[in-house]
């Protein structure tokens, strides 16, 4: 995603976060009083406070991606990580991510040991990985 993108789409979901304070300030200072219901303005501050600190709670959550991140365990955790290839894979062979050893069977090609491959998916407990001249990697 491109900087400005994601300067926008952050700026739309603070917005959105922030909606409901929005509603409900012009509800309690504009729309009750004028149907003849003031509403003391501590009460107003402290409606508005406890929306806000709601907010500041859930902010960081919602900004930083929330239920759009990367499962951070499990075998999606892996798709897209880079691994060592630690006994050539012609197209099965073993790598090395994050110090342990996998079985893996390169879908693109052969590789020799010490050259990088970038996990395209899992299968069982095998890793399917590509190899650098497809894309897959610079």
């Amino acid at each position: 995603m491109a900087g400005g993108q994601g300067v926008l789409k952050r700026a739309l979901k603070l917005i959105a976060l922030l909606a409901d304070e929005i509603v409900v300030a012009v509800v309690l200072l504009a729309v009750l009083p004028s149907a003849g219901l003031d509403v003391p303005f501590p009460v107003v501050g402290l409606v508005l406070g406890i929306l806000l600190i709601k907010d500041v709670l859930i902010a960081p959550y919602v900004l930083k991606g929330g239920l759009e991140k990367k499962p951070q365990t499990g075998a999606e955790a892996l798709i897209g990580r880079e691994a060592v290839v630690v006994e050539d894979l012609s197209p099965e062979g073993l790598v090395k991510l994050d110090g342990e050893l996998w079985r893996a069977e390169c879908i693109t090609g052969t590789v020799k040991r010490g050259e990088r491959v970038r996990v395209a998916d899992v299968k069982g407990t095998k890793l399917l990985v590509e190899c650098r001249g497809t894309g897959g990697l610079p």
